[in-house]
């Protein structure tokens, strides 16, 4: 090569690398943005009071159906309630139903997956035969379901979310599993003699709990946006509740008066599955990284 192909190609090569820089520099940014609504939530779902600007049951018909101002950062409803303190109480309720309902949807999905992997043909034939006959279902379908045979409510809505969302899990963990069973120092413990239950517990559940918890990271919005809709359907937490999902529904018949009652709630709703979905695809860049 020529000095001066030479030169073309380090020159070439240097603005490849300065245009490739902003490219890696944007997800950088919306992954501190990210983190940082979640830490708000986190500051709000645990100590309210700090970023709260009113006490969030607080009843005044003069200030009813109040716009967005700096008395009210997000308006009042029809009873003269902070929108915004309401919201920010709701932030528990919400987080809480979004992590309890991952929580058992990744349980019974793990429960699953090790059967289907370490249970034999037939088990594991059985379990992917149930597996997609409930992910045929949609997931907000399949909650709907058990609520019709359980009854509406909260806790119920957050039982059949996670029931909803066990078959995608069950079918992630299953090919984690599986995976993870045939890499090399799976089979060196087996040729060790180790016993199935020590290599389960010792070698093969480890590797698997990162991916594990990056799923759930990924899992809580998802959670969180059924439990919403099952609330403002009428079959989850009901109003007056602080519930972001109840709150829509209380304000969507003042909608075309009062369009800051749904839609500051809506935001946070949308904000909460983006930010905990780019933190969750973060940590599986950083996990693929790593590995």
């Amino acid at each position: 090569m020529s000095e001066l192909e030479l030169r073309q190609t380090t020159v070439v090569s240097a603005a490849e690398h300065e245009a490739a820089r902003p490219a890696r520099r944007m997800p950088r940014i919306g992954t501190l943005l990210a983190f940082a609504f979640v830490a708000f939530l986190a500051v709000a779902a645990f100590a309210p009071g700090l970023v709260q600007t009113h006490p969030p049951n607080a009843i005044s018909a003069v200030e009813a159906f109040q716009a967005p101002s700096f008395a009210h950062w997000f308006g009042t409803d029809e009873s003269g309630r902070d929108v915004y303190s309401r919201v920010v109480a709701g932030t528990g309720t919400s987080l809480l139903i979004g992590v309890t309902a991952t929580f058992i949807g990744l349980a019974l999905g793990a429960v699953l997956g090790v059967l289907a992997s370490f249970g034999g043909r037939a088990v594991d034939f059985g379990v992917s035969r149930l597996v997609e006959v409930l992910f045929a279902f949609p997931g907000l379908l399949l909650a709907l379901l058990v609520i019709v045979i359980a009854g509406p409510g909260p806790v119920t809505a957050t039982i059949a979310v996670g029931l909803s969302t066990a078959p995608g899990y069950a079918r992630i963990i299953r090919g984690q599993l599986v995976a993870i069973r045939s890499a090399p120092f799976v089979e060196s413990a087996r040729v060790l003699g180790h016993a199935p239950g020590r290599i389960l517990v010792q070698h093969i559940l480890p590797n698997a709990l990162v991916p594990l918890l990056v799923l759930a990271t990924l899992g809580i919005g998802q959670a969180i946006v059924w439990a919403s809709a099952l609330s403002y359907l009428g079959l989850g937490a009901q109003p007056p509740a602080a519930e972001w999902g109840a709150m829509l529904a209380a304000g969507r018949t003042y909608l075309g008066t009062a369009w800051w009652m749904t839609v500051f709630p809506g935001l946070m709703i949308v904000g909460t599955t983006v930010a905990t979905t780019v933190l969750g695809r973060a940590l599986t860049r950083r996990d693929q990284e790593v590995r």
